[in-house]
């Protein structure tokens, strides 16, 4: 490095030590995590360790491919994430439009708040919230539909009903939260734009069309190529929480299938290389969204 590029560094050093802390904590916990990888290539033995467990090639892989519930599993986990990204990427942009039009501002700081109160939420509180709102005999939902002579039903023991449940219910919870970074975005937008629309003569519609919309596009764009990084990840903890018998036919996807392959019974190899195929399909849609984005317009990761 040359003598000036150590200058810059050394005029910023407090900086710089500060971000040692976070890339220490992303080598430990994503990096060294890597070595790993290779038990879903091998008979893993905890007694004998990782590298003196004998390799089996792809043994795993071909394992799952083959299973009959390999299918259903795919199915699941496609459905639920294209359900979730179409309804819950772009709620929050819509709210954070919406707030962005409040004028008044104690109104507009109230509406925040209670949107984003339910981030906070345990998901054991909100899945306890779900089996009492579903409630045969004294659910909200039930009571409310009663109302219309719908007959009562437990909704959360119907397959068909838990993808529905599981969506709207995380939409709910994170749609204030995840609104934040576009009202960011929304307030770095060039005031005198708006001034001169008004001068212009248009509404409050189509400065939103016109100059809000453009303005969070690349935000919309780098955040909608990360989504799509992370389609297939869908957290283990909600969907395990509201599982049953009853339901498992569609509640059943690959995060909670590796957690129950890999904690419950204990095969890591075989969770390891389920986790590998999953974080694999991840990275092509990652790639794939990324070079979309960029072939149409100028926004990309990288």
């Amino acid at each position: 490095m040359s003598k000036r590029v150590w200058k810059r560094v050394y005029a910023k050093l407090d900086l710089f030590l500060l971000l040692l802390i976070p890339l220490a904590w992303y080598v430990v916990f994503k990096y060294v995590p890597m070595y790993g990888l290779q038990i879903a290539f091998r008979r893993f033995n905890p007694s004998l360790g990782i590298t003196a467990s004998p390799w089996v090639g792809m043994r795993y892989f071909s394992q799952f491919f083959d299973s009959y519930y390999f299918w259903e599993i795919i199915y699941n986990t496609i459905s639920l994430s294209i359900y979730q990204l179409a309804i819950g990427f772009p709620i929050p942009i819509f709210l954070a439009l919406l707030i962005n039009e409040i004028q008044h501002k104690r109104l507009q700081r109230t509406v925040q708040n209670i949107t984003y109160i339910p981030h906070f939420l345990s998901v054991v509180v909100v899945v306890s919230m779900l089996n009492l709102f579903s409630n045969v005999d004294y659910g909200i939902f039930n009571k409310f539909l009663g109302l219309f002579g719908f007959p009562a039903a437990d909704y959360m023991a119907k397959a068909q009903y838990f993808q529905t449940l599981f969506v709207f219910s995380n939409v709910w919870q994170s749609m204030g939260f995840n609104s934040i970074i576009y009202i960011a975005a929304l307030t770095a937008i060039d005031s005198t734009l708006y001034e001169a629309a008004t001068i212009d003569g248009c509404s409050r519609f189509k400065k939103i069309i016109h100059i809000s919309l453009p303005g969070l596009l690349p935000t919309i764009l780098i955040l909608f190529i990360m989504r799509m990084g992370s389609l297939m990840e869908i957290g283990f903890e909600k969907v395990l929480l509201m599982q049953n018998p009853i339901n498992m036919s569609s509640s059943e996807i690959i995060s909670t299938f590796i957690y129950k392959n890999g904690i419950q019974k204990g095969q890591f190899s075989y969770s390891a290389a389920v986790g590998l195929f999953n974080s694999l399909i991840n990275f092509l849609l990652l790639l794939f969204s990324n070079t979309l984005v960029k072939k149409f317009t100028k926004t990309s990761l990288w």
